[in-house]
């Protein structure tokens, strides 16, 4: 089919490299005209640094771009949405106190003699979103609306500009399953006037459920392009983690690791989000290491920030020691005894610009309350004891956390939450962006501490790492609970099998 015409849009031999960081190597595209073409991969794979070169946020260092035959070179948004490039991204960045046709045309009103053209700005936008299937008061402030009714205004805006290129940035995931197939019914009647449409996203069902072709992306290069009827699940999986195959020794060693769990520390039931996580029940052991495996997308941060309070869930509950707990703030989850590494180190986790003491007493003086100051010699103490005994390299315990590396802003880290004596601790990409030395070193720290009778709930995208830590495994798809196994169920071929979604023979979930 795609191979009969030319495509619409063509990206070849894209570079884009960061100060200590090459984001792109070789990467490229192909759109065609009346396709939705998915752009899968995991987290750090280069997806949305490549839609930022196409869209004009950032300039590659090499490649070409060519847009209906022409070479492009778009230096702003603006000049790619003038191209006919418009995007829709997954938080949706228009101004929900103006009314939705104001939303539609702001920067482009229709003007008469006297000013504004209101009246017949209202009666396009109507017209426009009758053909997305909306109808709604257009006079209406965009706040009023659901979120789904919101991206659809966001898609008759993109369209507005008489668009070429549609490109939908995790559209989907904050919507609901009745919204995510309204988006789609749409998608399809545009892909059938022959929109070229490029979607991102990570959900598995809904890749197959509206794609024509897939690009996969791994470590910043396009791994394959690939007609969606003739990628299985299982294969799109394996290409976008490319996991190495585990060796007998890696599995001697995790099962030498293992040890016994203790009484349940914590239960699960029920516990969910709307357009986040549908209800999972699970229940974590004391001493054990409990991984939470599937795709970036599948759910696996959603929990986390769940049970640390971090978001609220709608429904479930969570039970500790007996009681009923309500984590409505992070400060009640640190007070139950949990400690939560983010996977976002730079935004959620380090202050870059306060000293390794500083950052690592954060977690305990907001346990203690602004009124009660932990003293500094106490203060000092708790951090030299940590540096030493995680070996963290800085010249100072009052050195910028942000001048350190990766690895050991993590290791800081990491102590920031051991300093509150937790029961659980929550981890959440914690080797993502540092190297292997360091990986090793905290991963040890992890299998040491739960030894001690410390719970861990581990998360991460390498799959080796979770099969060799974890003493059981809760595996998430698509924002849903699809299994859970023990140590040793699973190996690094039928873990991606079920991820998939795919039987696995002699095992139940």
């Amino acid at each position: 089919m795609a191979a009969d015409r030319a495509p619409v849009l063509e990206l070849t031999g894209i570079h884009k490299s960061f100060p200590g960081v090459k984001a792109l190597s070789n990467a490229g595209l192909r759109l065609y005209p009346g396709e939705v073409h998915t752009l899968m991969g995991q987290n750090g794979a280069g997806k949305s640094t490549l839609i930022k070169v196409l869209t004009g946020v950032y300039t590659p260092d090499e490649g070409s771009m060519v847009l209906d035959g022409q070479p492009i070179r778009p230096d702003s948004t603006l000049e790619a949405q003038e191209l006919g490039i418009s995007t829709v991204y997954q938080e949706v960045n228009l101004c929900p106190n103006l009314s939705v046709a104001e939303n539609i045309f702001i920067g482009r009103y229709p003007r008469t003699w006297f000013g504004v053209d209101w009246k017949a700005m209202r009666e396009q936008a109507a017209t426009m979103l009758r053909q997305l299937e909306v109808d709604i008061d257009v006079t209406q402030p965009l706040a009023r609306y659901s979120l789904a009714i919101q991206q659809m205004v966001a898609i008759s805006r993109a369209l507005n500009t008489s668009a070429k290129v549609l490109i939908l940035d995790e559209p989907t995931s904050s919507l609901d399953e009745a919204e995510v197939q309204l988006l789609f019914r749409v998608l399809r009647r545009l892909r059938g006037e022959g929109m070229a449409i490029l979607f991102v996203t990570h959900f598995l069902d809904q890749t197959y459920a509206i794609s024509d072709r897939i690009t996969v992306m791994r470590n910043g290069e396009r791994e394959g392009e690939y007609p969606a009827s003739e990628l299985s699940r299982l294969a799109l999986v394996n290409k976008m983690i490319g996991a190495p195959a585990q060796q007998a020794e890696e599995a001697a060693q995790a099962a030498a690791q293992a040890h016994h769990a203790g009484g349940t520390l914590m239960t699960i039931e029920g516990l969910g989000r709307r357009g986040a996580l549908k209800p999972v029940d699970a229940e974590v052991k004391q001493g054990e290491v409990l991984g939470l495996v599937g795709l970036l997308g599948s759910g696996r941060t959603e929990l986390a920030r769940l049970l640390f309070g971090a978001d609220k869930a709608d429904t479930g509950s969570i039970t500790m020691g007996g009681k009923t707990q309500r984590f409505d703030t992070p400060r009640d989850a640190i007070a139950a005894g949990i400690g939560f590494c983010s996977e976002d180190r730079k935004h959620e986790g380090a202050i870059l610009s306060l000293s390794v003491r500083e950052n690592l007493i954060l977690a305990m003086q907001a346990r203690a309350g602004v009124m009660r100051a932990i003293p500094m010699k106490l203060q000092q103490e708790i951090a030299e004891n940590y540096v030493k005994w995680l070996g963290i390299k800085t010249a100072s315990i009052e050195t910028p956390i942000g001048t350190l590396s990766g690895g050991n802003q993590q290791k800081v880290l990491l102590a920031r939450w051991l300093a509150t004596d937790p029961k659980l601790m929550i981890l959440d990409e914690p080797t993502r962006g540092i190297d292997v030395r360091a990986k090793g070193e905290i991963m040890d720290y992890v299998t040491t501490l739960c030894r001690t009778g410390m719970s861990v709930l581990f998360i991460s995208s390498e799959l080796p790492e979770v099969l060799r830590c974890s003493d059981r495994m809760v595996v998430l798809r698509d924002r849903e609970k699809c299994g859970e196994y023990v140590r040793g169920d699973l190996d690094d071929q039928t873990v991606l099998q079920v991820i998939a979604g795919e039987e696995v023979e002699g095992i139940r979930a």
